[in-house]
């Protein structure tokens, strides 16, 4: 074959050949399955571009793992895929899909947290949501250093682990999630610190009380009522002689209060036996609890007792209180 007749050749081969990867790459870049439903797709901490191309690859989400690294390197993101869990399908194009990594819009997952759980109970919930260790949190929520770092009062997070519902990705730490918590605790903090400083109670003493007015009723128009009664207590030095602080202070308490837990003075949180607030917050208090306590119903009551329908009847005189004591409630077990 001539030479002249040779350069068109080569140059139709080459065009071909262009032509070729050309398509080819196009499809690689293509979704892999229009039809394709989403699915859970996790990228761990430390992951490289290349170990997330392959397990994209891996798990069908993607036609080429060689095309998604070249495409992240091209757009200059090959850096920027963030850890966590995503919301990936096989009908979105491996930029689309890069789009997403990049951004970090990861799953998140909602977690309920009522007022009143201890940070025990608080961890079991995050457990259950899948996203922590009960174990881990609570160590955390029990390190000394754990207050002093998130800015509030005591040697545990018991009483500023803010209850509310939430949603969070599964990547965060133990600390990260306490933080979203406290931040909580804080915001309300600040709305009512300055009432507490005028009537001289410190952040773990309004943290405190708040948590016992939470124990003792679940019915929201009564925790001024009980905050009143509890202050005009402590005012007078009268004993709180409060249930839930009791029960905080015995181990695996298994739901029956006996009198020989109301009689036993080695407990530092019962309140029957030692005078004051206990040692520290037995659970972690709402907004409302918090502020019933800085803005307590103007009352003389000192004394109350359940109706046993979630309320409870008020009284001003001992002999008033044991008269419905009688009335409501059974003699207690020994």
């Amino acid at each position: 074959m001539s030479p002249r007749r040779a350069l068109p050749l080569a140059a139709a081969v080459l065009a071909l050949a262009v032509a070729g990867a050309g398509a080819s790459l196009h499809r690689a870049l293509a979704p892999l399955r229009p039809d394709a439903e989403p699915t859970s797709f996790e990228v761990p901490r430390g992951s490289t571009l290349g170990s997330i191309a392959r397990n994209l690859e891996r798990r069908a989400i993607v036609r080429s793992a060689r095309a998604v690294e070249w495409l992240a390197r091209l757009r200059g993101i090959s850096a920027d895929l963030q850890a966590g869990e995503y919301r990936l399908s096989a009908s979105l194009s491996p930029g689309e899909i890069l789009d997403i990594l990049a951004s970090g819009r990861v799953v998140t997952h909602e977690v309920v947290l009522p007022e009143g759980l201890t940070a025990v109970e608080i961890a079991q919930r995050l457990e259950a949501a899948g996203l922590t260790r009960a174990t881990e949190f609570v160590a955390l929520a029990r390190d000394p250093a754990s207050a002093a770092r998130f800015g509030v009062e005591g040697p545990t997070l018991e009483g500023y682990l803010f209850p509310d519902t939430y949603r969070m990705p599964r990547n965060l730490t133990p600390s990260q999630i306490a933080q979203v918590l406290m931040e909580q605790f804080l915001r309300v903090w600040n709305e009512i610190s300055a009432a507490a400083a005028a009537q001289g109670l410190s952040m773990r003493e309004v943290a405190t009380l708040a948590s016992i007015v939470e124990k003792e009723t679940s019915a929201p128009q009564e925790r001024p009522l009980i905050a009143g009664v509890f202050r005009n207590r402590l005012a007078l030095g009268m004993r709180l002689e409060s249930d839930p602080t009791v029960i905080y202070g015995i181990p695996d308490f298994d739901g029956n209060l006996k009198r020989v837990h109301l009689l036993d003075s080695e407990n530092p949180y019962n309140t029957y036996q030692r005078s004051g607030l206990p040692p520290g917050p037995i659970a972690n208090p709402g907004a409302d609890s918090l502020r019933a306590v800085v803005s307590p119903a103007d009352t003389d009551y000192l004394f109350f007792v359940s109706r046993n329908d979630g309320t409870h009847i008020f009284s001003r005189s001992y002999r008033e209180h044991v008269n419905n004591v009688n009335r409501f409630q059974k003699r207690r077990g020994h």
